[in-house]
């Protein structure tokens, strides 16, 4: 590699070779303005951190009534796990990667107006509303210990009525096989 240089042992520009200086300065800005850019997005996202948090969270529903359950293995001795841990753990992915994010985002689901609709092999098909479904039998409460193949378990308090009370209402024909 051939260095030049001139007789005080450095090397010497050209003036065509030096970078003009309101093309220097203008690189300095667009560093500042990047550096400025960057850290305003991480102020943004550390404040918007906060507001989310001053969101008002989807607080515990509103009991349905009902009575303990009279079916044999309905109800556990044991205490029920805290609403806060029982509603906060989930693997619901349609509303995010985290176990915490179907806790934060499921406000945003519209249920209404849903409907279950009972066709095929009855002798008396129909759609139901969710209203009509919750008043299609007495609720009644049961208990049970869910223990999940991941390894945790929690004491869950349901409250519902039996698959059994929509098939009589809907009279499933002898030819049928399965509900689906």
């Amino acid at each position: 590699m051939l260095i030049r240089t001139d007789r005080d042992g450095f090397n010497h520009p050209r003036s065509s070779e030096i970078t003009p200086q309101p093309v220097y300065e203008a690189r300095r800005q667009w560093l500042r303005t990047m550096a400025a850019g960057a850290a305003g997005g991480t102020l943004a996202a550390w404040a918007g951190r906060d507001a989310l948090a001053a969101v008002p969270r989807p607080g515990k529903l509103a009991e349905l009534a009902g009575q303990p359950s009279q079916v044999v293995g309905a109800n556990t001795m044991e205490a029920p796990t805290a609403y806060a841990d029982a509603s906060q753990y989930n693997n619901y992915y349609e509303f995010g990667l985290d176990k915490a994010d179907p806790a934060r985002n499921a406000h945003t689901l519209k249920t209404t107006p849903w409907s279950v609709k009972v066709e095929g092999l009855v002798a008396k098909p129909g759609t139901f509303d969710l209203q009509e479904l919750l008043q299609l039998s007495a609720q009644e409460e049961r208990i049970y210990r869910l223990r999940c193949v991941e390894g945790w378990s929690m004491v869950i308090p349901w409250v519902g009525y039996s698959l059994a009370q929509l098939l009589r209402r809907v009279q499933p024909l002898g030819s049928a096989k399965f509900v689906e």
